[in-house]
């Protein structure tokens, strides 16, 4: 597939006959991304129909194509500890290994920002692993800053902790 442009791109809900091809994408992007995860880990990012049943997962397509996706919290709702009062989090944004540095990342990041103001939310906040240091690229050149004061391991699977980054953008 020929790279494209982020002005092909679309972003909306999934759709029920998309939940298992979105899940295998963010299962897919976090293999790619991190080593020495679970199967149990792998088939609970595969869940969208789960993360459907407590939030939005959004989807960016180019043309046919689910090429990435992103967790939110319905309005007036939170997925992760991290959010607080009149904060909007997002979780598992995750972009196809063949579609990345497309844009796709940055697009469903700034869709995440126009969410939050729409809702009226003061503040959009995230983890992001350590290594993902192209992704820590993309959200300081969006204008977030790293919220250090909430940064501590966060157990990611049973016994499996992680070392997260958090990030904040005041809107």
């Amino acid at each position: 597939m020929a790279p494209s442009s982020v002005s092909s791109l679309t972003i909306r809900l999934v759709a029920p006959h998309e939940y298992a091809d979105a899940g295998r994408l963010t299962a897919e992007a976090y293999r790619h991304s991190y080593e020495g995860l679970s199967e149990g880990y792998l088939v609970s990012l595969a869940d969208v129909e789960g993360r459907v049943a407590q939030g939005e997962v959004w989807v960016a397509v180019d043309g046919d194509e689910i090429v990435g996706s992103v967790w939110v919290p319905r309005p007036g709702e939170r997925l992760s500890p991290l959010a607080r009062e009149d904060e909007l989090d997002f979780r598992q944004l995750a972009v196809a290994p063949e579609a990345r540095g497309r844009g796709v990342g940055e697009a469903l990041t700034r869709h995440v920002i126009a969410l939050a103001r729409r809702r009226g939310a003061r503040r959009v906040v995230m983890n992001s692993g350590p290594e993902m240091l192209g992704a820590h690229a993309l959200y300081l050149k969006l204008g977030f800053s790293r919220l250090t004061e909430r940064e501590h391991p966060i157990e990611v699977e049973p016994g499996r902790f992680l070392d997260l980054r958090a990030f904040g953008l005041d809107l």
